[in-house]
């Protein structure tokens, strides 16, 4: 019955989240990044922070079917990562698209993408532009406006989200402290968005009779 929020820390943290949120059945994800993380192995290893959604798909964990990647974009990317998210058959919303689409059609296509099926809503603050977020391992220019990000998560009100995470704040490289509020600020929209999930799942309390 535990809905986690975590807060990164790398991507990486991710995958073990996952792999102890799963079921029977494979569930949803919602990803904001500027970069797929989708790679293979990366100095000899299959575990790293370009890799928990390649993990957790070949693992079964998530539906890939039922994945959306919001945001990608940047030469940090590679062929690998994007093309095992585009051929398994996640939904990837390159940044371009996001910009021709706009924030209201984007959140009607992850809407869709999603379902009513159990969704996890994961958030890298390199999603966002680094104009908003310079303190990050991987910064990308031509990324999300903190508006934008806000207004995309107030959009996913009433999907079936059992869990959620913001990754990649990172305090060493952020000088004016403005990353690790917007990190905060993202991670209590997702807190409000799981709580009245929640809440919506439980059903309302019956009254105590006095």
């Amino acid at each position: 019955g535990v809905i986690p929020l975590s807060a990164g820390g790398d991507h990486s943290i991710t995958y073990p989240i996952l792999k102890g949120l799963k079921k029977d059945k494979p569930f949803a994800l919602i990803h904001v990044d500027a970069h797929t993380d989708t790679w293979a192995e990366f100095y000899g290893s299959k575990f790293h922070h370009g890799a928990p959604f390649r993990l957790a798909t070949d693992e079964g964990i998530i539906d890939p079917t039922k994945t959306i990647q919001i945001g990608i974009r940047g030469g940090q990317n590679n062929l690998d990562g994007l093309n095992y998210s585009y051929d398994s058959g996640m939904r990837v919303v390159e940044m371009d698209e996001f910009t021709d689409l706009g924030v209201e059609a984007v959140v009607a296509e992850a809407r869709k993408v999603v379902g009513d099926a159990p969704t996890y809503i994961t958030f890298d603050v390199d999603g966002i532009d680094p104009v908003f977020t310079p303190g990050t391992g991987t910064p990308e220019v031509g990324g999300l406006t903190t508006v934008e990000a806000l207004r995309l998560l107030r959009g996913l009100r009433g999907l079936n989200l059992i869990g959620g995470d913001v990754v990649e704040v990172a305090p060493p490289f952020d000088q004016t402290g403005n990353t690790a509020l917007v990190g905060a600020s993202m991670m209590f929209e997702i807190l409000c968005l799981l709580a009245e999930s929640f809440s919506q799942r439980k059903g309302p309390t019956p009254a105590k009779s006095v």
